[in-house]
């Protein structure tokens, strides 16, 4: 039966949200921290939700892609009603995907409690995309950098961390026609999502990130707060939330408790680029290298490996230095497993052709290599009937001892280019947790293993013969440009 901590643990100052953590985490000490692993999409939505309505003081929000669909809306309104009862809420967004949604940036942005701020803009908006792509190409290479981190962070006390964005297909929501990802979050309750916070302010302060009023246009034109306020009330009443809402109606803080597994706080640590990452220029860079980033963190991680390293990335690009290390852990007789996307699956066929080659050379070096089928007799009820599923979920496990989650995939563009962040938990529990999902993953329902055999790749569905020798199920459009992407030399930008 679960401890309930002291009553003098729990002070009259705390938050309802604070008081609800406390509750959750049967440790006296007031050290530990609890963790979870969100593995559906409805649980992702109702934990953000419930934490934006238990909230009292502050809620701070860090994402690549916030997209304005029915998912984006019921959850700005939760932010917004936040924001109402006087909690201080920063968004940080990256201004990539903030091209052409201005207005209600700035709508936001006017109400008292909310400020918001877009990282590495560009400076000619005015223009729209079109804008971004000349600035782009005039020069401004150090917009191809951008902000990739996700976090949503709740009085201090619950952190949100891994790979979704904010949008329909990142929840199961996405139309019939449209792709659906497979994703994974992972909650920090307590102590421990203080590292979340700092991160957050690290970015937020940085000069990177420019107050949203200073770059979009006057949210007046459009009605400004009262007429999103509208637009956002009419989402819940849409067919397409009754699904998300329904979990939600049952989904309390207090359920979060049970899931939890009780961690001490020295053996979470979430991690990510310093914000320089992201400057033009090369003595910038160098600082920040030299500040330390996650790329040198997961690298070191796998090599500290024993007996396995398992590994899910949906854009699976090693690079010579990731297959001299992988070949090293292979060398020494370590299982490396990983799960990917297939062609037919994935969303960036470009990311796929700069896979493909280093496809021979990891299946000879022992790799034992799984790509997701672009939809699986599993992923019905959650892919809502969609056309296919993605893998979106960047993880691993080492020894089933150490975990990783976090919005890091294993190529060129994370290492290099982009801000990442994420969080390494070292726990059996969680570990096996990890495990679990890659194996899930690895299923021949949901994965073909990619094999060396009779001198060339196949594709097993299951044991025996291969059942395919080319990209399985691929149209002839993808197959064509993951050929020519092979052979560009574009690899650092993948």
């Amino acid at each position: 039966m679960r401890a309930t901590p002291p009553k003098d643990t729990i002070t009259k100052h705390a938050t309802t949200l604070q008081r609800s953590v406390t509750a959750a985490l049967p440790d006296p000490s007031g050290r530990a921290s609890g963790v979870a692993l969100l593995l559906d999409a409805a649980s992702a939505f109702a934990v953000r939700a419930s934490s934006a309505r238990g909230v009292n003081r502050s809620l701070d929000l860090q994402y690549y892609m916030w997209r304005g669909d029915v998912t984006g809306q019921l959850l700005a309104q939760e932010v917004l009603s936040a924001a109402d009862r006087g909690v201080i809420v920063r968004l940080l967004l990256d201004d990539v995907y903030a091209l052409g949604r201005e207005r209600t940036l700035a709508a936001l942005d006017s109400h008292p409690q909310i400020d918001v701020r877009l990282f590495n803009g560009t400076r000619w908006r005015r223009f729209g995309r079109l804008g971004f792509l000349l600035e782009l190409l005039f020069g401004g290479w150090h917009l191809n950098r951008r902000m990739h981190n996700k976090s949503w962070i709740a009085d201090g006390c619950l952190a949100i961390v891994g790979g979704r964005n904010l949008g329909d297909e990142y929840f199961g929501m996405g139309a019939p026609d449209a792709m659906s990802f497979r994703d994974l979050d992972l909650v920090i309750a307590g102590p421990a999502a203080q590292q979340a916070t700092r991160v957050f302010n690290r970015y937020w302060t940085s000069p990177l990130a420019r107050p949203a009023r200073l770059v979009a246009v006057a949210a007046e034109r459009e009605g400004g707060l009262p007429a999103l306020r509208a637009t956002l009330a009419g989402a819940e009443h849409r067919p397409a939330a009754d699904k998300l809402l329904a979990r939600l109606a049952h989904s309390t803080l207090e359920q979060i408790g049970p899931g939890l597994t009780l961690v001490p706080g020295r053996a979470i640590h979430i991690i990510a680029d310093p914000p320089e990452k992201a400057t033009r220029g090369l003595r910038a860079r160098k600082r920040a290298r030299a500040a330390g980033g996650i790329a040198a963190e997961i690298a070191d991680a796998l090599r500290l490996a024993k007996r396995e390293a398992l590994l899910i990335s949906p854009y699976f690009v090693p690079g010579q230095a990731g297959l001299k290390l992988i070949r090293e852990l292979r060398a020494r007789g370590i299982r490396v497993s990983v799960v990917t996307n297939s062609l037919a699956a994935t969303d960036v066929v470009a990311v796929h052709g700069g896979y493909a080659k280093y496809r021979r050379a990891l299946l000879q070096a022992g790799v034992t290599l799984f790509e997701l089928k672009p939809s699986g007799p599993d992923e019905g009820a959650s892919l809502l009937g969609s056309r296919g599923a993605a893998l979106h979920t960047k993880a691993f496990v080492v020894d089933r001892e150490l975990a990783f989650v976090g919005s890091f995939n294993l190529d060129p563009r994370s290492a290099a280019l982009n801000t990442e962040m994420g969080a390494f938990v070292r726990n059996p529990v969680i570990a096996e947790e990890v495990a679990a999902e890659h194996a899930r993953l690895a299923d021949p329902a949901v994965s073909w293993q990619v094999v060396w055999d009779d001198g060339r790749l196949g594709w097993r569905d299951g044991p025996g013969p291969c059942a395919f020798r080319t990209e399985p199920t691929a149209a002839l459009w993808q197959r064509a440009l993951a050929w020519v992407m092979q052979r560009l030399p574009v690899e650092k930008q993948l």
